[in-house]
């Protein structure tokens, strides 16, 4: 990350930044009243990748306290930039097995857990830090779901979802709490077929905190919400365009 990351923003940056996260406050506010789930609604993560640790730190002032990283490395560094607060990281990009051991150490939720031997070293190196300090809690996790079967995206299929989900749930130092989604972008009933197989989880498994719905961004997600998304991952409507460079 540049030396610049945690340079405060300016008064015009911040003031576009907290209009912005405060637009898709309300916005998800409605989704929830419209579903009828003002009371348990979903919860938002800023999906902050590519941006600067200065504007999470003005999130964070403003509220949000949970914040999802795709690149391990960049996430990395910000947390050194930000270790004075006590925010919730979620890793929700690729895993590769050189990966697991930072993921373990350095994250409270992971949404993209797609393979037996991920989540069993997951659950190995997590157990390490927890047998080092007993406060530190299991690692949470989410199964990624490729529900569209599409060769370009990650995640299980839904004829392998039992078995696996049978296997994470056995690993000591990791709770299953619950499966991601990223639809189709040409639109399908995924959402619905997704909030099956959920359920169908829970009526088949002794899992008592399975109760994570992670689906929905900002062009989906009312359609989320209505189908029982409990936490929607919203970037460029908080953070703006990324610069990728």
């Amino acid at each position: 990350m540049p030396d610049s990351a945690n340079s405060p923003l300016n008064d015009t940056e911040k003031s576009q930044l907290l209009a912005n996260y405060q637009a898709v406050l309300d916005e998800l506010a409605k989704c929830n009243e419209a579903a009828g789930r003002a009371q348990n609604g979903a919860a938002l993560l800023a999906v902050s990748k590519t941006k600067p640790a200065a504007m999470l730190r003005a999130l964070w002032q403003a509220g949000q306290v949970d914040f999802g990283e795709n690149y391990l490395q960049e996430a990395l560094a910000k947390q050194a930039l930000l270790a004075d607060l006590p925010i919730v990281w979620h890793y929700i990009g690729s895993i590769q097995r050189n990966k697991t051991k930072d993921i373990a150490a350095h994250f409270d939720w992971v949404h993209t857990l797609e393979r037996g031997l991920i989540a069993k070293r997951l659950s190995e190196q997590r157990g390490e830090i927890c047998r080092q300090n007993p406060s530190v809690p299991p690692l949470n996790v989410l199964i990624q779901l490729n529900i569209d079967d599409e060769a370009s995206k990650s995640g299980v299929l839904p004829d392998e979802l039992f078995a696996l989900v049978d296997e994470v749930a056995q690993l000591p130092n990791l709770c299953l709490r619950g499966l991601m989604i990223i639809p189709d972008k040409a639109g399908s009933d995924a959402f619905v077929r997704t909030q099956a197989l959920f359920d169908e989880v829970r009526a088949r498994f002794d899992l008592p905190q399975w109760d994570t719905l992670s689906m929905g961004m900002s062009g989906d997600m009312a359609q989320a919400v209505a189908h029982g998304s409990t936490m929607v991952r919203i970037g460029t409507a908080i953070f703006g365009a990324r610069d990728y460079a």
